[in-house]
């Protein structure tokens, strides 16, 4: 599906966040991905980028036509507002879109709009229901607050780092960048509750304080209680599940594929299809704690079975016997899958430049006031003039911040 540059037609369905203004000083990853979703449900994202040099995520990984087809994703639906928040000037025009916010995200180091003037004593005195998300590494309290972090550094701090990879090797990076995007996720929740909260209940404003390690820790699922009640260290695992079974990657004749067999129901089909019955009907691998003691000998079963077979072969004969599979795709793999493109998780997105380019569709899928991408991402500043003149600013005024390079 292509996707236009601009809304069209008057029988689109209504947007959930329509009406929301929000007002976005972040960079790079983790506060843009929050204003992304925000909108692409239909929130109003003003992105503030500095002159000159704008948001780093515009250079980022692949350059096309000058700019990042990352930055194509990450910035669609907001409107750019090149404007140095260094001087006081810039500042006041901050305070002036606060003034008629609803959510203001940033994820500076703690402290630093505080340096400006635009902490959230000073903001939430000109709007008192602003709703602040705010993304940091450590958050906004406690002896590490002032350290820089990144989302590689949350991963590591949160638990993720020391359980991804394969025994007694090196601890490898998740290959995108999710400390960023799981704080990206917890933040936009936050910022989403609070907004209930004063719309229902008739509360103020408030912040939503995010850190990176805390967002990834909150996913790391039985950690914390395996290692207080038993004293167990969970310890890398490669493509294993460990302690449910049997679950893993297994190698095929041109690749490999992901199986999860391991609901009880779900491991006798599977048993059956690879022809071994006499597993499936043994009263100790009848439950999982079985299964997970004998799991080393089911692993080398399985994979007896498939590495004689081709992928397709594999997933051919476990789709029919319902058992959980699939192949472990490339990006290749993704956009030639029909069932991306039945559900228009691939789109087809104009950018400024001029390029038709696939980019991913919209999550999650609401029936009745589904996102959409409205706009393709801006060029540096292109939405400057128009903003500033929506605060009452004449032209005049606009050419001499321009001159003295405050805004651009």
């Amino acid at each position: 599906m292509t996707v236009p540059d601009k809304p069209t037609g008057p029988s689109l369905p209504p947007s959930a966040l329509a009406g929301l203004k929000v007002v976005e000083l972040g960079q790079l990853i983790a506060g843009p991905f929050s204003t992304k979703i925000l909108g692409e449900f239909g929130a109003d994202v003003i992105k503030i980028e500095p002159p000159g040099t704008g948001d780093p995520l515009r250079n980022w990984r692949l350059i096309l036509d000058g700019t990042s087809v990352w930055w194509q994703v990450q910035s669609r639906n907001k409107r750019s507002v090149a404007l140095d928040l260094r001087q006081p000037e810039g500042q006041d025009i901050v305070r002036a879109l606060v003034r008629e916010a609803d959510v203001l995200v940033e994820n500076f180091r703690p402290g630093t709009l505080e340096g400006w003037g635009l902490g959230w004593e000073e903001l939430s005195a000109i709007n008192p229901g602003l709703v602040m998300l705010r993304i940091s590494g450590y958050g906004q309290t406690g002896p590490y607050r002032d350290l820089p972090g990144f989302g590689a550094i949350g991963e590591a701090m949160g638990g993720l780092r020391y359980l991804t990879g394969e025994p007694g090797r090196v601890p490898v990076r998740v290959g995108v960048s999710i400390g960023d995007t799981l704080a990206a996720l917890h933040g936009t929740i936050g910022v989403l509750m609070a907004l209930y909260h004063r719309k229902v209940h008739g509360g103020p404003g408030q912040v939503i304080d995010v850190a990176l390690h805390e967002s990834v820790f909150n996913v790391m699922e039985s950690l914390i209680p395996e290692y207080s009640a038993f004293g167990v260290v969970r310890e890398a695992a490669g493509s294993a599940l460990p302690g449910i079974a049997p679950s893993n990657a297994y190698r095929c004749r041109d690749g490999y594929v992901l199986i999860a067999g391991n609901g009880d129901s779900i491991f006798r089909r599977l048993m059956g299809t690879i022809g071994r019955p006499d597993l499936a009907d043994a009263p100790d691998l009848a439950t999982n704690a079985g299964r997970v003691a004998r799991v080393a000998e089911l692993d080398a079963t399985i994979e007896s079975w498939t590495q004689g077979r081709t992928v397709g072969d594999v997933l051919d004969a476990l789709g029919q016997a319902r058992v959980p599979a699939g192949r472990v795709y490339t990006a290749k793999d993704i956009v030639e899958d029909p069932h991306y493109r039945a559900r228009d998780m691939i789109l087809t997105q104009h950018t400024r430049d001029g390029h038709d380019i696939e980019v991913p569709g919209v999550v999650p899928r609401l029936s009745g006031t589904p996102g959409r991408i409205r706009t393709s991402a801006p060029g540096l500043g292109d939405d400057t003039d128009a903003t500033l003149r929506e605060l009452g600013l004449s032209d005049e005024q606009i050419a001499a911040l321009r001159q003295r390079g405050i805004v651009a």
